[in-house]
C-alpha cells in the first residue's frame, strides 16, 4: 500500500482485531456473523472467527482505521475488481448470490468492501476521510471508478455516499435464506473518479 496516512488514520494492527470485527459486523448489516457461524468449529465462538480473520487482514496491511485514544473507531477495507466478472457457482448460497451479481456489474473499479464507524464516533467526518483514502488508493491503482454495495435500509451510509458523488447503478433483492434483517435490497453505487 503506497499511501502516506496522517492522524487519526493508520494501518490496522492485529491488536485491533476486536474492533475490526465489530466494524465489519456494522458494515455488513450483521451478515458477517452468519459467515463466521458457518466457519466456526464445534463450540467455537463465531466472533473469535471474525476477530481471527480481521487480525490476519490487518497483519497483511489490508485495513486502514481511524484511531481514537489508541483504539480503532472506524475502518476501511477494499480491493480491486478486475475486468472480468467472477463466475457464480450453482452452489453459491442464495444469501451471497445478489452481492456477487452486483460486484460483477462494476468491472475495473476499486470496491469498498467495509467502511464503518462506531456509532458514538459518527458525524465527525471519519467516514468521509476514509472514503477519500479509498479514492486515493484507487487512483494509485490506475482505476477511474469506485464501487460499493449498500443496504437499502442503511440511510446514514446512503446519505454519506450521496454527498460524495456516488450514484445508484443497480439493485438486487436480498435473499434472506434464514437471516433476520431489515435489508430488502442491496444497492450497487459507483463514482467515476475525477468528479465530485
Amino acid at each position: 500500500m503506497t499511501l502516506t496516512l496522517h492522524e487519526p488514520y493508520r494501518l490496522a494492527t492485529a491488536e485491533d482485531a476486536a474492533q475490526l470485527a465489530d466494524l465489519v459486523f456494522f458494515a455488513g448489516e450483521g451478515l458477517p456473523l452468519v459467515v463466521w457461524q458457518g466457519l466456526a468449529g464445534p463450540g467455537e465462538d463465531p466472533w473469535e472467527v471474525g476477530r481471527r480473520r480481521q487480525a490476519a487482514k490487518a497483519m497483511a496491511g489490508e485495513i486502514i482505521v481511524a484511531d481514537h485514544d489508541g483504539h480503532a473507531v472506524a475502518g476501511l477495507t477494499g480491493y480491486v475488481i478486475g475486468p472480468d466478472p467472477e463466475p457464480i457457482p450453482d452452489d453459491m448460497p442464495a444469501l451471497f448470490r445478489p452481492l456477487q451479481e452486483l460486484e460483477n456489474l462494476a468491472p475495473d473499479s476499486w470496491y469498498v468492501n467495509v467502511l464503518a464507524t462506531y456509532p458514538g464516533h459518527r458525524g465527525r467526518g471519519l467516514g468521509s476521510g476514509l472514503l477519500g483514502i479509498a479514492e486515493e488508493l484507487a487512483r494509485n491503482e490506475g482505476l477511474a471508478l469506485m464501487s460499493l454495495i449498500v443496504a437499502d435500509s442503511n440511510t446514514g451510509a446512503r446519505r454519506l455516499y450521496d454527498r460524495h458523488g456516488y450514484g445508484e447503478v443497480a439493485r438486487r433483492p436480498c435473499e434472506k435464506d434464514g437471516w433476520e434483517s431489515e435489508v430488502a435490497e442491496w444497492i450497487l453505487i459507483t463514482k467515476p473518479l475525477g468528479t465530485g
